[in-house]
């Protein structure tokens, strides 16, 4: 289970009311197939051997002796089976009659946990047959073996750190003091709920609201088993609603009315990564039993993927949403600093790329907001060695096309003047002669808006601050930076949003032109009038840094693992060799370059992810990068 991955599955089997040796025959049957898919945790419904809907069948005796006979029969069948099964079941102690789960693994019944919320509403009536289990863990004698009994059990598994499984049954969901939350307390991170949860109209999608949010308030894995068509009798109808969440995301879910089994592999590493980053998830294992399982660690074949613009809805109106929201909180951060400072103007730098594109749509959403006229936006161009009519004449049509006063001051003549200062041959087009450019222009911006009384709106993204693709005291200050929240691979849907949504053909025309545009800083001649600094060609594709960035900092992932998912997210699109070497170079960047994040000016953030001083990684600027950089020396093609 390298990685932390644990394969779950959540079955239902085709049953017939109160046929014991039949429901031990399919369950059986089922248990082997979950088992050939390499599923290490195997959930069945509640009272799956004898069914749900037996009335007042669940006090004779024969039935009660079935059940047993069937457990013994399906613990015996576990024997040599690598998963941690669970199977519900009927069972008397001390004169009461329980609704329990029997925890199995390698041929043993591991224990019994009964439920602890026994509804009697509606269509319901357990409290007729069955009482309520207690939390503390005792014993039951069954087949002359003491076994434990209890809802404070856990099960930790020794194949991946951290994995401990607790066990619900059906109505526990629903309660408001729901056992899952003392499981969960107590270390589990995965919880399993054996249900037979019967079906009504809309009660599917509460169903799936409630597995879904108890899986993000947790922190957990959430494995779901309901009671499928071989239940329904009398007026109950159920349709084997099986569910597998993580973390509030729905990982795998059955199609209803088909007694389908799913799968789904839950991340023990990444829910660990949660609880360690959220310091008001404390865990208290107090008053619990803790049984120890002995699993072979192998590598789990994934079958759930792993979105390659992990910052990018795929869905188009959730992308447009995130998309509008993104630009809210961009502009309402810089609209507070202007209400804060009492400034009256900005000055943003144009290039007629990308990021500056959207620092301006930024300011002109903001100063629209505070009802400040957009001429008080300075837009300052600002040719050199590297720029080519195609981006200053995007750079010209943008600011004019959105009302803004724009300004031209070409530095080609201040750069030269500075290179025969400082002694810099102008034919050699090293760091210093690019970086003399960029720091040029911030001085230009900075100056006027001491002059107009204004402040400099900042451009850079995320990504290249991850990456530390800014020159330090040039494009890396600014009084506020609206971007430095937002990935690269985002900047192009926030640009193309505004496109499609502005009502302006003629901005429209510039803003997909910007987008044709290659991404470069334009600090180098151009060749033939093109453009010939590609940034990705110098530091790697952006959309390769974003999934290295955000499985880093959101997730917490080892290199190792963010490479395996990496060539399964780009397979086909990069080779493997591709892959590893930007991953080489990300990491290596990433923390010789801290230095620049920790002194970057203010700027909003509008993600999950940050890379600022107050971000999702506060690192020190001298932090060493070897651990990393040697994991990521020792992987394979």
């Amino acid at each position: 289970m390298k990685h932390g991955f644990v394969k779950a599955a959540a079955l239902t089997p085709g049953i017939r009311v109160a046929d014991t040796g039949y429901n031990a025959g399919q369950i059986k049957k089922n248990m082997d197939e979950a088992a050939e898919q390499g599923a290490k945790i195997i959930v069945f419904p509640e009272l799956c051997i004898t069914g749900y809907t037996c009335g007042d069948l669940f006090l004779q005796e024969t039935l009660l002796e079935g059940a047993k006979e069937a457990l013994k029969d399906i613990a015996a069948h576990t024997r040599g089976k690598d998963a941690l099964i669970f199977v519900g079941l009927p069972l008397e102690m001390e004169g009461k009659l329980y609704n329990t789960a029997a925890v199995l693994h390698d041929g043993k019944i591991l224990a019994f946990v009964p439920k602890a919320t026994i509804p009697n509403y509606g269509e319901f009536y357990e409290v007729r047959h069955f009482a309520a289990g207690r939390k503390e863990a005792g014993t039951i004698l069954f087949d002359g073996e003491e076994i434990p009994f209890g809802t404070h059990i856990l099960f930790r598994c020794d194949a991946i750190e951290g994995l401990q499984v607790g066990c619900e049954i059906c109505e526990d969901i629903w309660a408001p003091d729901t056992p899952s939350t003392a499981h969960a307390v107590a270390g589990a991170t995965v919880i399993v709920n054996l249900s037979a949860s019967n079906e009504t109209v809309g009660k599917d999608s509460y169903r799936a609201d409630l597995v879904k949010s108890t899986s993000a308030r947790l922190i957990c894995g959430y494995v779901y088993s309901s009671a499928g068509e071989g239940e329904s009798t009398q007026d109950l109808v159920f349709n084997g609603h099986n569910m597998i969440a993580e973390n509030g995301t729905i990982l795998a879910q059955a199609r209803r009315f088909e007694n389908e089994s799913i799968y789904g592999e839950i991340d023990i590493h990444r829910l660990r990564h949660e609880r360690r980053r959220m310091n008001t998830f404390v865990q208290d294992s107090k008053g619990y039993l803790v049984i120890p399982v002995h699993m072979e660690k192998e590598e789990t074949c994934l079958t759930r993927t792993f979105d390659p613009l992990p910052f990018v809805p795929s869905d188009e109106a959730r992308r447009n949403h995130r998309c509008n929201e993104i630009l809210s909180i961009q502009s309402f951060g810089l609209k507070k600093r202007y209400e804060h400072t009492g400034a009256k103007t900005a000055v943003v730098g144009i290039s007629g790329g990308l990021d500056s594109t959207l620092a301006l749509l930024v300011t002109v959403r903001a100063f629209d907001m505070l009802g400040l006229p957009r001429e008080n936006i300075h837009s300052v161009t600002m040719p050199c060695f590297g720029t080519t009519d195609r981006t200053y004449d995007n750079a010209c049509k943008l600011a004019r096309t959105l009302g803004t006063t724009l300004s031209e001051v070409n530095i080609r003549e201040a750069v030269s003047l500075h290179f025969k200062d400082i002694g810099q041959d102008s034919g050699n087009h090293d760091v210093t002669y690019e970086n003399s450019q960029a720091r040029e222009r911030t001085q230009v911006l900075m100056d006027i808006a001491n002059k107009v009384g204004g402040l400099v709106i900042g451009t850079g993204d995320m990504s290249e601050l991850a990456l530390g693709w800014a020159t330090y005291n040039g494009d890396h200050m600014s009084m506020y930076g609206v971007n430095g929240g937002v990935p690269k691979t985002l900047v192009r849907h926030l640009v193309k949003y505004y496109a499609d949504t502005c009502d302006n053909e003629e901005l429209r025309e510039v803003l997909l032109d910007v987008l044709d545009t290659p991404v470069s800083p334009e600090l180098l001649p151009p060749v033939d009038g093109q453009i010939s600094q590609k940034t990705e060609d110098l530091v790697g594709p952006y959309e390769l840094h974003d999934f290295f960035l955000y499985y880093m900092l959101r997730c917490g992932f080892e290199p190792s693992k963010i490479y395996r998912l990496a060539k399964q997210s780009f397979a086909g699109q990069y080779e493997d060799a591709v892959i590893l070497k930007w991953l080489k170079n990300f990491y290596r960047r990433f923390f010789q370059q801290q230095f620049k994040r920790s002194c970057l000016p203010d700027g909003p953030k509008v993600g999950s992810v940050a890379v600022s001083p107050r971000g999702d990684l506060r690192m020190p600027s001298d932090a060493c990068a070897t651990l990393w950089l040697e994991q990521v020396e020792a992987l394979e093609l």
